[in-house]
């Protein structure tokens, strides 16, 4: 697909699959909105995050724990960033019809998810075995995460049907008729 055609099917393009994957990328990029924060306090830049009034939220116990920084020698902010770019850049490829043009890209952004959301599930576990406490912007990028992935499925399956030989009718046919 030429560059100009991808710019018009991305910004403009309109079918189901292409809904679902620009509410992706907006819940990527309010993940990695998140993980700039965290990022924030863990490397000093800000003295503070502030948290909601319940007791299970304490962001600054949590992000200042061994639990943050206890990955690649590194705060785990700028690891959520690069993580949720890397999700919406995996939404972002391709056009309108690349569960059947493409279908390894969404089957490809799908594994992501499911690394994701299981990834997430097992922080959240930790955060809380370690700090007694979550950090509630590492769980609004979970619900990020675990949002991101149901709504990918039904692309994921159409990519699975490609594969198969069986590609999605509905979408194939509002695809020729725009």
């Amino acid at each position: 697909m030429d560059a100009k055609q991808l710019s018009q099917e991305l910004r403009q393009g309109k079918d189901p699959h292409m809904s679902r994957r620009r509410a992706i990328i907006g819940l990527s990029m309010l993940g990695g909105s998140m993980g700039q924060l965290v990022t924030l306090y863990q490397t000093g830049i800000v003295n503070h995050l502030p948290d909601p009034p319940i007791p299970i939220f304490d962001a600054d116990r949590v992000d200042a724990s061994n639990y943050a920084y206890s990955r690649f020698n590194s705060p785990d902010g700028p690891i959520m960033v690069v993580t949720y770019a890397l999700t919406a850049w995996l939404a972002a490829a391709g056009g309108l019809d690349r569960a059947r043009r493409n279908p390894f890209i969404p089957i490809a952004m799908g594994v992501k998810l499911v690394l994701d959301t299981a990834v997430s599930a097992k922080l959240a576990q930790e955060e809380w075995s370690e700090n007694k406490a979550f950090c509630e912007y590492c769980q609004v990028a979970t619900v990020c995460s675990i949002a991101s992935l149901v709504l990918a499925v039904p692309e994921i399956l159409a990519a699975i049907r490609t594969l198969r030989g069986k590609p999605d009718k509905n979408i194939a046919a509002s695809n020729s008729t725009q």
